[in-house]
């Protein structure tokens, strides 16, 4: 097949431009959607008379054969017809005659490129959402498990508060719940139909493209050609969330690995998620989690690559945006491919209850509770910061804990000490005596395990 706009020219394109600006290498995973929208282009045709309507239904059948060849594997993706585009309408001429041709009228590969992308972006976004939904279940199920398990919280990466590793694992809950937010707000922006653009300019055919946008279930109708072909902000804005997202996602990786340490031990990978050593054999390596937090960069990097792209493009079209599909494709498998392995291994960890409370009575961390208690006693928190200042002072140079203290020790300090400070001092009563909404007590816990259910459509 000649190339589309062989008209103009004398010679043959040579085979090193045909390599060099060839996207179908990359782009022919488009093809559902170049087809879903091409159908939909056609009908619409029909509809309003400007190709016969046995025609239209003899592209259509021919279409809807292309796209069981494709599944199939039957179907020959050709280089030198550069695109998915001019792949399957080459393939649709072969089929059924030059009538084929016609399935371009009133459109241009702008305006076509524009709407695959689209639409294939909208399924990938509904099918993200949804591996996030499951990976903030499996948190849900683990926050459950542990609503009296205790682990030291940190602040600078010291030893700061006791928490319930229940409190812990639902902040990733929260988090997620706005990478989901996110995506769906996304979706609003992205759910909009480019086609009827044509090339910049519109058309002077009576297309209807209000009912394209019916069939194909979107929102609105871009109302300005120019932008409905250049614009590229819905897949920056998709790049953008995905970046917070797989940040998230490298967080807890982060935390995952330091908590499977020696140094920690406050948990431990199952065996079919870690890897070894090729020449230590004691070693159990979080290989999986390192990679997440690897991964991360790609992701960041598909984002910047795009708004390079995009930053000294002039209106209206340029080839500089056949270059959006590898960030945007990448990102989307790499996103996937990390949330995916997330919910497989976060149920199986294993974690050190023990060590974890252990660890949380260490470090002083009722330091905060002892200064409340004085406050609540009536002191100025500033004074009773300074108090308990002199009273951790006081441990440490004689090698002792807050609860070790006597009534009698506690009293060299502050008169307003009474037998009932013991009842702040442990981890447990730390917890226990937290009061403030969205706190780390039993009962905010287990409100909040409630309230999030309801959010995401919990099911176990």
């Amino acid at each position: 097949m000649e190339k589309p706009w062989s008209g103009r020219f004398t010679e043959k394109t040579a085979s090193i431009v045909d390599s060099f600006t060839e996207s179908i290498s990359f782009d022919y995973r488009l093809w559902k959607y170049d087809i879903i929208g091409s159908i939909a282009h056609v009908k619409m045709l029909a509809r309003q008379k400007i190709i016969n309507k046995n025609i239209a239904n003899k592209i259509i059948k021919g279409l809807k054969e292309i796209s069981e060849e494709i599944k199939s594997n039957r179907f020959i993706f050709k280089k030198e017809l550069e695109d998915i585009h001019m792949n399957i309408e080459s393939a649709l001429i072969d089929k059924i005659g030059e009538i084929g041709g016609m399935l371009h009228t009133a459109r241009s590969r702008n305006d076509q490129v524009a709407l695959d992308m689209r639409l294939y972006l909208r399924d990938e976004t509904k099918e993200i959402i949804s591996l996030l939904k499951k990976l903030q279940t499996n948190f849900i199920n683990l926050a459950v498990k542990h609503t009296k398990t205790i682990i030291p919280g940190y602040t600078h990466m010291q030893h700061a508060q006791p928490v319930l590793l229940s409190h812990h694992l639902l902040s990733y809950v929260e988090m997620l719940q706005r990478d989901v937010e996110r995506l769906f707000d996304s979706l609003k922006r992205t759910n909009r139909l480019p086609l009827g653009a044509c090339a910049l300019a519109g058309t002077s055919l009576p297309i209807d493209r209000s009912y394209v946008a019916k069939i194909l279930q979107f929102e609105s109708v871009l109302q300005n050609s120019i932008d409905a072909i250049s614009d590229r902000d819905f897949i920056i804005e998709f790049l953008s969330d995905c970046a917070i997202l797989i940040m998230h996602l490298s967080r807890l990786s982060e935390e995952l690995i330091l908590w499977c340490t020696t140094e920690f031990n406050f948990a431990e990978l199952p065996d079919a998620f870690a890897t070894g050593s090729s020449i230590m054999p004691q070693k159990k390596n979080p290989d999986i989690l390192e990679l997440i937090r690897a991964k991360t960069g790609r992701v960041y990097a598909n984002l910047v690559n795009l708004l390079t792209i995009m930053k000294g493009l002039p209106l209206s079209y340029n080839r500089d945006l056949q270059e959006d599909k590898p960030p945007l494709f990448d990102t989307i498998d790499t996103t996937k491919s990390c949330l995916k392995i997330l919910i497989e291994l976060l149920p199986k960890i294993r974690f050190n209850i023990d060590i974890m409370r252990q660890s949380a009575s260490m470090g002083f961390t009722t330091a905060t509770d002892l200064a409340e208690y004085l406050v609540k006693k009536g002191i100025p928190f500033r004074n009773a910061h300074k108090i308990t200042g002199k009273i951790i002072a006081y441990c440490i140079n004689n090698n002792k804990s807050i609860e070790s203290l006597s009534i009698e020790e506690f009293k060299k300090f502050s008169d307003f000490f009474s037998n009932d400070i013991y009842n702040y001092l442990s981890p447990e009563n730390s917890i226990n005596n937290k009061i403030s909404e969205g706190s780390t007590s039993e009962k905010e816990i287990l409100k909040n395990i409630k309230r999030l259910k309801q959010i995401i459509k919990y099911e176990k």
